[in-house]
């Protein structure tokens, strides 16, 4: 048994053997991958301090980020080209806000260097006044105007 091409059928085969070899060597495109989006802050409270100043009497109530080591520094590096905070110039890319369940704020945070400084967060009120329920906070990402929002956070150990 013999095997006869024709004349076209041998160079569409004569082509399609050089179209398989060269589409072997062809790589294909991989779809970037997306960012994992950053976390939500996980807050929560360490110590509820009492210290003076003058004849008042204070509360410090102390908070860490659980899931710190989650956000990348760059996302704290100092921010020249965005608007100051105050008279800091160079305060950081990323602020963090903390507010009462209404909504209130309660302090910010605009000069922190890199995420581990997340552990130490606070707020201070005069020990006669009560405290929120619960609190919250915002890391406020301002290069990508993006929030991040935390869980409710209590102010009683």
């Amino acid at each position: 048994m013999s095997l006869r091409l024709r004349p076209r059928s041998f160079l569409q085969l004569i082509a399609l053997i050089a179209l398989l070899t060269a589409s072997q060597n062809v790589a294909f495109a991989q779809p970037k991958p997306k960012p994992r989006p950053k976390p939500k802050p996980v807050l929560l409270l360490i110590a509820v301090e009492t210290f003076d100043e003058g004849e008042k009497h204070y509360s410090r109530y102390l908070y860490d980020v659980a899931n710190k080591h989650r956000y990348p520094r760059n996302m704290f590096a100092a921010a020249p080209s965005l608007p100051p905070c105050g008279t800091n110039t160079k305060s950081s890319r990323t602020w963090v806000d903390i507010y009462d369940q209404a909504g209130n704020r309660l302090n910010t945070f605009c000069d922190l260097a890199k995420p581990s400084n997340l552990k130490r967060i606070w707020f201070v009120l005069e020990q006669n006044v009560i405290p929120p329920s619960w609190i919250y906070i915002e890391l406020n990402d301002r290069k990508t105007n993006t929030k991040y929002k935390s869980n409710l956070g209590e102010t009683t150990l």
